[in-house]
């Protein structure tokens, strides 16, 4: 496995007190544009806040970013602003027992890690990846359907069935 492309390792034993800037190099933004199928990264950052919790680390804070993405109907670069909270929850790693392993409703939202330290930047970078609208559509979007002789599913759909029926005449027979 090679290595994560944003890499910011934290150690979990000595946590900053002042929130954590954390932002993507140019490099960085290419190589996970790469990764995410995306035309760019113009810009990726963070701030947050890392809390102990018992055993755990808290991190809550933002996320943002400015990608360019393909539209999904035209393929045009659509440029997009990402702007969300983070919430995370760094958990030491758990010994894998060869029993079935059922998880409580608040585990399924934790990250694992090895040893002291965990590291943020691929948190960052996988949240990035689940804000992103995969169906995302630009301002050619209508056009292009038109063109293509694709009408919108309100127009093809069952409720337009429906319509299309109650319209009709009815049979005579």
């Amino acid at each position: 496995m090679s290595a994560p492309e944003f890499s910011r390792i934290v150690d979990a034993r000595s946590l900053p007190r002042e929130a954590l800037k954390v932002s993507a190099n140019d490099a960085e933004c290419a190589a996970l544009a790469k990764r995410f199928g995306l035309v760019a990264i113009k810009r990726l950052g963070a701030t947050v806040n890392l809390v102990e919790d018992r055993d755990a680390v808290s991190a809550n804070g933002r996320l943002s970013a400015r990608i360019v993405q393909s539209c999904a109907v035209s393929g045009e670069d659509l440029p997009v602003m990402i702007d969300e909270p983070l919430a995370l929850r760094f958990v030491p790693e758990r010994p894998v027992d060869a029993e079935e392993i059922e998880l409580q409703s608040e585990a399924l939202d934790e990250i694992e890690y090895p040893g002291d330290s965990f590291d943020l930047g691929e948190a960052i970078a996988q949240s990035l990846a689940l804000a992103i609208d995969p169906y995302a559509v630009g301002p050619e979007a209508e056009r292009v359907r038109k063109e293509a002789g694709l009408s919108d599913e309100a127009a093809t759909g069952p409720f337009a069935a429906l319509a299309a029926l109650r319209k009709s005449p009815p049979a005579t027979g």
